[in-house]
């Protein structure tokens, strides 16, 4: 009987403010990785928060657990070889050390990404209509607006989308990737 050796997994954390990109930027980096033959799984905040955390608010305590359910099923996925693309706001510091630290006790890879997408420019984009909500005085404890969110202070890397294209973007979380030896040669 022939074993073969299982792929490497990671998590690929991508934060940053409503409207920044993640989502799209996820997308992107996921249909390489799946052409390249990788095992992929994209754990998008919006979905998770819909059937894994329903029925969880928006207080900081809520937030925390979304983040901690979204971090333990990626952990889990990473550790079973799994890329696993997690685009989510993840607004608070110590809710994404929490995720860091559980990858770390298993030994499994994981890098956070900043979406470092101004909040002017998140407001022009406003793809769910969130800001013009909140403008509005429709939607309270908008993140980055009325609502904290605390950057990433030493990301493995910083997406500045406003001067690059989501395609742009991907490649250069792709590269980190090649970098440290999680995607290229098979």
């Amino acid at each position: 009987m022939t074993i073969t050796a299982r792929a490497q997994g990671a998590t690929v954390w991508l934060t940053g403010l409503p409207s920044a990109g993640k989502t799209t930027i996820a997308r992107h980096l996921g249909e390489r990785l799946k052409a390249e033959g990788h095992r992929v799984e994209i754990l998008d905040g919006d979905e998770v928060r819909r059937f894994l955390s329903a029925g969880l608010g928006f207080s900081r305590e809520d937030r925390n657990t979304n983040v901690q359910r979204i971090g333990l099923v990626s952990e889990v996925l990473a550790r079973n070889g799994v890329l696993s693309v997690v685009p989510v706001i993840a607004p608070y510091a110590d809710s994404r050390e929490a995720v860091r630290k559980r990858h770390e006790a298993s030994g499994t890879p994981y890098i956070e990404v900043h979406v470092a997408t101004p909040v002017e420019v998140c407001g022009e984009r406003d793809v769910k209509g969130l800001y013009a909500r909140q403008a509005a005085g429709a939607l309270t404890g908008l993140t980055g607006v009325d609502d904290p969110y605390e950057p990433p202070t030493d990301p493995a890397l910083t997406l500045p989308t406003q001067v690059q294209s989501p395609r742009e973007s991907a490649d250069a979380v792709y590269a980190v990737l090649a970098e440290r030896g999680l995607v290229g040669a098979r």
